[in-house]
């Protein structure tokens, strides 16, 4: 492509773009395809010759677009949401552009400093404990995803309480790892891959509005003591994946404090609730803390991937994952001076993520992000409220933040097929979890352009649909 070819090119694009996040709304929100359907639209074998740009541009519309589940809309309402902005695509444009590999300081100075700066922004609009901030014993960090940075929690935790020889002489007591019985998957999976093993997972039961329960854990580690174990890490969940419940850190802190426990609290969703000073408390105790993340790809109008973690002791995170071969040394890492990003992940590539969270921050501002945070929470108690008044439907869990678990008060299989139903409709997407052995309806409030039109028309239409069963 020569410039002038990939200049059009690129306005094509950025014109479809543009056209496509006005009018998303007139898409089935959830792909209405059937497993292979795209697949068989699509050559079995790559072209031979190159073929022009407007060409894949129609096959965009035509063969993938169906295929296509609109996280963007409006109208998404399931899981949580991976909201993205116009900003945040254009920082990503410019990423992408630039194509930098920013392992190292020296490889792209500017992708290591801006990180350190930005994350210390999100620390100082948080309000985050002064250990996370770069100035301090630790810093932060942009991973992939919140399961990248459990995982580097978990991998540092271990090597801490072993010494940092568990890959020399290994470790003659099994680990044991706590975690509530409802924090998100990704922590077992983390758990397997850090080779503790599933086994030596243990689950905490939680209390009647989900959070996990400080005197079963406590008894938990003392068996795994009693028994000739090692504890050695604790996950909180500031937002749990069914309900968004927040576990009490204080009193889980204190435990972790006691045990000399590597203490991890995963707010992946709630979390950038808390640049919003009402909305703090979610953080009560996070000083106790050892490791913290959240997405800002979930809920910060960030595309993904963006999950900032952060650290209190940074030299524990570089101790546990540094290794430095021959052809990536060089004088400005080695004098001490600088910051190396591949000593704080797994991976050694990194991208130059700052840039979308700059553009972001820069073009909301802090009370421009605080105003739409407040309306998604807002539009979450306004359908929440309507459940309360309606005799047929149900509050299933306390209403925290921006998410709403409901049901209709009848059967599992009436809730399935309401589910199933306004899925299909196209209109809305919802997701659902079990609480209590009951089936149970998820609505976050969560994607950049929903406005009370947009709940309003869901309820109206939840509604109509239960009226069917």
């Amino acid at each position: 492509m020569t410039p002038d070819e990939f200049r059009r090119a690129a306005k094509q694009l950025t014109d479809w773009i543009a056209d496509y996040r006005a009018d998303v709304e007139k898409y089935p929100v959830k792909s209405q395809v059937s497993p292979g359907e795209i697949a068989r639209k699509l050559p079995k074998r790559a072209p031979e010759h190159g073929e022009s740009f407007e060409q894949m541009l129609r096959d965009v519309d035509e063969i993938l677009m169906p295929g296509v589940t609109h996280w963007q809309s409006p109208d998404f309402y399931a899981y949580f949401p991976a909201n993205a902005s116009e900003p945040s695509l254009l920082g990503d444009m410019l990423s992408s552009a630039f194509g930098v590999q920013g392992m190292l300081w020296e490889t792209s100075p500017a992708c290591t400093e801006l990180e350190t700066v930005m994350m210390d922004w999100l620390a100082e609009m948080q309000e985050l404990p002064s250990q996370f901030r770069s100035s301090s014993t630790g810093g932060g960090v942009i991973q992939d995803s919140a399961s990248s940075a459990s995982l580097v929690a978990i991998l540092t935790a271990r090597e801490r309480a072993t010494n940092f020889k568990s890959n020399e002489e290994g470790c003659r007591q099994a680990l044991t790892a706590y975690t509530s019985a409802h924090a998100h998957s990704s922590i077992e999976k983390d758990i397997k891959v850090a080779g503790v093993g599933s086994k030596n997972l243990r689950a905490i039961e939680v209390d009647d509005a989900f959070r996990m329960r400080p005197d079963l854990l406590e008894k938990a580690i003392e068996r795994d003591k009693a028994a000739g174990n090692l504890p050695f890490f604790v996950c909180a969940t500031v937002g749990t994946t069914s309900t968004l419940a927040i576990d009490p850190l204080p009193e889980i802190g204190a435990i972790c404090k006691k045990h000399n426990l590597w203490l991890h609290v995963d707010a992946a969703m709630a979390g950038a609730a808390a640049i919003c000073p009402e909305f703090r408390v979610i953080n009560r105790g996070l000083e106790l803390a050892d490791s913290y993340v959240f997405d800002a790809h979930k809920w910060l109008f960030t595309n993904f991937d963006c999950s900032c973690y952060f650290v209190a002791d940074r030299k524990a995170l570089i101790n546990a994952l540094s290794i430095t071969p021959e052809y990536l040394r060089n004088p400005m890492s080695e004098s001490g001076e600088v910051v190396d990003y591949r000593d704080w992940h797994v991976p050694l590539g990194r991208r130059f993520r700052a840039l979308k969270l700059w553009f972001v921050i820069r073009h909301y501002g802090v009370e421009g992000l605080r105003h739409h945070l407040r309306r998604h929470v807002e539009l979450a108690e306004w359908f929440a409220d309507q459940i309360k008044a309606d005799a047929k439907f149900e509050l299933a869990a306390p209403v925290s933040l921006n998410l709403v678990c409901f049901r209709l008060k009848s059967s599992d299989d009436d809730n399935h097929r309401l589910l199933a139903a306004l899925n299909r409709s196209g209109k809305l997407y919802l997701s659902h979890t079990k609480l209590k052995g009951k089936y149970v309806l998820r609505l976050c409030v969560g994607q950049t352009h929903t406005e009370k039109e947009q709940v309003e028309r869901a309820w109206e239409l939840i509604k109509s649909e239960a009226a069917k069963l």
